[in-house]
């Protein structure tokens, strides 16, 4: 199942995170891939680093890889759940959501741009931090 942000979704991040230029370089592309978070990631990650396929002789989806990995770091980490669900609570704050970005920077461990790093907060965002940690251990 594809996950994506609507129209309305992906105008409403642009502008809380207006002064941010590597949520709207992330952002741009989502608009220009029709809100499709999977195919965003693949985008910018062929951009910032090599192309897909280097990392996935197996065919593996590196996007479910990258979420499987994300998810063995954020969903034990309390510290993560408890900005996220602050950030629920109030989610037209621009820096929460700019802290949830550079916790995922950092946690993750992986070489992730904060631009890749909107993407998958977004995708967080959109299916919930319990589905998130939930499903990605099953897939």
């Amino acid at each position: 199942m594809e996950t994506k942000l609507t129209f309305d979704e992906i105008k409403e991040k642009q502008q809380l995170l207006q002064d941010n230029n590597y949520a709207q370089k992330a952002l741009a592309i989502l608009e220009k891939n029709n809100g499709k978070l999977d195919t965003n990631f693949n985008q910018l990650w062929h951009k910032k680093n090599a192309p897909l396929e280097a990392f996935s002789p197996s065919g593996k989806s590196f996007w479910k890889v990258t979420l499987e990995v994300l998810r063995q770091e954020l969903c034990g980490d309390e510290g993560f759940r408890a900005q996220f669900k602050e950030y629920t609570k109030n989610p037209g704050s621009a820096p929460l959501l700019r802290g949830l970005i550079v916790s995922i920077v950092t946690i993750s461990g992986l070489p992730i741009d904060p631009a890749i790093a909107t993407i998958i907060v977004l995708y967080i965002l959109k299916i919930g931090l319990n589905i998130f940690c939930e499903y990605t251990a099953t897939v």
